[in-house]
């Protein structure tokens, strides 16, 4: 039976594995400090993403090798038949959807992202530990590679040039239009980008908004507009919010660029879009 990509609480199961995907130079000592009873937590640096020496080349959180992702999981316990419900302090913007990107891609059917994040379990009085949790390792799964479509600086440039795809940039306003940068080296986007935030997935109490509403809205953004989507951000991991929201609109998984903006702002020569 195919679930939701996103779920409103934690039905404790057998099988159920829950992640604490937060990020930040702090997440593993809050995660220490106060997680939701029984999770694991998952590095966004380590974990999530094999940082190279040059983020002209891959940009800010590369992809890790799959068989290096394969050691991880089982490091954490997870199986192919695991339901994974995986939060963290941004809705899913933090590292959450990046987490449930990889996994889905890993071939893990059944994993779901908190709506509301670690707030939300707060506000529902959801049982909290501290500490390190006791967990069995499980057997290292083998896998090929990634089976979600990803794409390269290269393909989003010819994409772009020859009018194949969409290519949506999910950074802020401000950042798109080049008005400032406050975490890449230059300010600006790929020509030929659209801007649509990440944000505008989420209502005013900053839950996901509901499928309908979001399907909607895609429809009338992407209205004569090609169809193929290719989505990116600053380095591939809030670009997984956008994924993960037409997802649960009922769009097919469009493409991620893994190196986004930081990649393609570090790479010479690429050309630089600002609209002040």
């Amino acid at each position: 039976m195919k679930i939701s990509p996103i779920t409103k609480n934690i039905e404790i199961s057998e099988d159920l594995v829950i992640l604490d995907a937060r990020a930040g130079k702090d997440a593993r000592q809050n995660y220490l400090e106060k997680h939701i009873k029984g999770a694991r937590f998952i590095d966004l640096d380590t974990d999530l993403a094999e940082i190279g020496q040059d983020a002209a080349f891959g940009g800010r959180h590369p992809l890790p090798d799959i068989a290096k992702f394969a050691e991880t999981l089982s490091g954490l316990g997870i199986s192919e038949s695991s339901h994974i419900v995986v939060y963290d302090d941004k809705n899913g913007a933090n590292a959450a959807a990046r987490a449930w990107w990889m996994l889905k891609s890993f071939g893990i059917q059944n994993v779901q992202v908190l709506d509301g994040g670690i707030q939300a379990a707060e506000k529902k009085n959801a049982e909290f530990s501290s500490g390190e949790e006791t967990f069995e390792r499980f057997p290292i799964i083998k896998k090929d590679s990634w089976l979600l479509p990803v794409k390269g600086l290269e393909d989003v440039e010819n994409e772009l040039l020859n009018r194949f795809s969409t290519v949506v940039d999910v950074r802020d306003a401000y950042r798109y239009k080049g008005e400032s940068e406050p975490i890449d080296l230059v300010a600006g986007h790929i020509p030929g980008a659209i801007n649509i935030p990440f944000s505008e997935n989420l209502d005013e109490n900053g839950d996901f908004l509901e499928p309908e509403v979001l399907k909607e809205k895609y429809t009338e953004l992407l209205k004569d507009k090609p169809q193929h989507l290719i989505i990116h951000c600053g380095s591939g991991v809030t670009a997984c919010h956008t994924i993960l929201a037409l997802n649960y609109a009922g769009f097919p998984i469009p493409d991620l660029y893994v190196g986004s903006w930081s990649e393609w702002s570090r790479r010479e020569g690429k050309e630089i879009a600002k609209d002040i």
